[in-house]
């Protein structure tokens, strides 16, 4: 029964209205939009135009995914201390510079595997400088009972984004090539890096650097994490995902393009859908996650997870299984949409907003670090075991963030956990310690409940 109280409260704030979130979220979707041409396009030009073995894919995607696992600590505690929009838009004029390079190469006919391998150590290393930035800043753009919501926005419209442009990708490659295709990327970077500039930040965001060495403030955020069991747990989720996704992902589009003769085109298409799939995931998550709850919301969407890699490894060359490809990946990035936005916006809201960034980082950092780990290992075992082979390994995997979830408390979780305190003025923090724990499952739930985000990592 509805109290004249709740009938009386006033409706939600629309958040299209909020100038910053809004201004903050076309620059990034313009982002992803073109990281997903580079994704699209990149695998074609190592593949089909410079003829990479098994063993090269495998060391382009180790050296794109090394930089997060080295440099994630480092990025967070400086988004902490210092601007997060001067870090965000550093990152994002480094990568528009270092992929440029890839189209000149190509019109003076010099671009070499190894360059491409170089381009990913800087697109990698500026991508975990940016992006520490970037996920750490929602909470200090919009008040924290509209971080469930707009982590479901977020999710979607990336998703989108996503779709048109492996989209745009494919058919950019067919006008004018895959090298100059990677413009389009470019240009994407240009245009988040304005849009960040449009941002208008709380003096919050920019934290008073203080004596301590940025090693000790790394390490306040590792205790932090490990000291809050929902911390703990949702990051080994997310890690032991990526070391699935990174060994699976290394050898997809190999797999694809020449195992079964898939098209560009049609590449891009199968890309598209996935995307599609990202984007109901994470639109649908809040109604699930009220419904049946978030513990068991993600609980569910993990367990699907592997069961949509059978056709992959069932497949042939073909339109009918490239079809069945296409909505395997919607169901897999369904899944992935709506538990990743979910663990993003439980730990956003239970997080102090002076740690959101050293948060995150470690989260980055365990799950960057196992993702080079997983490309190494899919290159071992594609050339001595074959490419399909690999495949299956990496899809059986994809059980163990299931087994995390299912040992743990969270599995039981039936609402979103409350907001914790605000933090004391600067001049006055104390020694970060661990979050507030949230009530136990079945609960009641806090006042003020939100959700979800979008994609973390990528298994995010």
């Amino acid at each position: 029964m509805t109290s004249s109280a709740d009938s009386a409260a006033p409706p939600e704030p629309s958040l299209w209205r909020h100038r910053n979130f809004r201004t903050f979220l076309i620059g990034q979707s313009a982002g992803v939009t073109g990281s997903s041409i580079s994704s699209m396009v990149i695998p074609v030009i190592a593949v089909l135009e410079l003829h990479a073995t098994t063993s090269q894919v495998a060391w382009l995607a180790f050296l794109g995914l090394l930089p997060p696992a080295l440099l994630a600590l480092h990025a967070g505690a400086l988004a902490d201390r210092h601007s997060k929009k001067r870090q965000m838009i550093t990152g994002d004029l480094a990568s528009a510079v270092a992929l440029a390079t890839v189209p000149a190469a190509a019109a003076l006919d010099v671009l070499t595997l190894s360059q491409l391998m170089a381009v990913a150590v800087v697109q990698g290393a500026a991508g975990v400088i940016h992006d520490a930035a970037a996920i750490s800043i929602l909470p200090s753009l919009v008040d924290r009972s509209l971080i469930q919501r707009s982590n479901s926005r977020i999710g979607a419209l990336f998703a989108l984004s996503a779709t048109g442009g492996s989209n745009l990708g494919a058919a950019l490659t067919a006008l004018v090539g895959p090298a100059r295709a990677l413009l389009g990327d470019v240009l994407s970077y240009l245009v988040s890096a304005w849009c960040t500039t449009r941002i208008h930040t709380p003096k919050t965001d920019r934290v008073q650097a203080e004596e301590r060495r940025l090693w000790t403030e790394i390490g306040d955020g590792l205790r932090y994490v490990r000291g809050d069991e929902r911390l703990r747990t949702l990051t080994l989720v997310n890690a032991t995902t990526s070391f699935a996704l990174a060994l699976l992902n290394t050898l997809w589009a190999l797999y694809l393009l020449r195992t079964l003769a898939m098209s560009t085109t049609a590449f891009g298409v199968v890309l598209g859908l996935g995307a599609l799939g990202a984007a109901a995931g994470a639109l649908l998550a809040p109604a699930f996650a009220r419904r049946i709850g978030p513990g068991p919301m993600m609980l569910t969407a993990l367990g699907i997870t592997p069961v949509t890699q059978i056709p992959l490894l069932l497949a042939s060359p073909g339109l009918g299984w490239q079809i069945v490809i296409g909505v395997a990946l919607f169901l897999q990035l369904a899944c992935a949409g709506a538990a990743g936005t979910t663990q993003r916006s439980i730990r956003q809201i239970i997080t102090s907003i002076h740690m959101q960034a050293r948060m995150q980082a470690v989260s980055t950092w365990l799950t960057a670090g196992a993702r080079p780990i997983g490309a190494l290992l899919a290159g071992a075992l594609g050339t001595w075991a074959g490419v399909r082979a690999a495949l299956i390994i990496g899809a059986c995997l994809l059980t163990v963030p299931l087994l995390v979830l299912a040992l743990s408390p969270l599995r039981g979780l039936r609402h979103m956990p409350g907001t914790p305190p605000e933090p004391a003025p600067a001049e006055e923090l104390p020694l970060p310690g661990p979050p507030p724990q949230v009530p136990a499952p079945g609960a009641a739930p806090a006042t003020d409940t939100r959700r979800e985000s979008s994609l973390d990592g990528g298994a995010t």
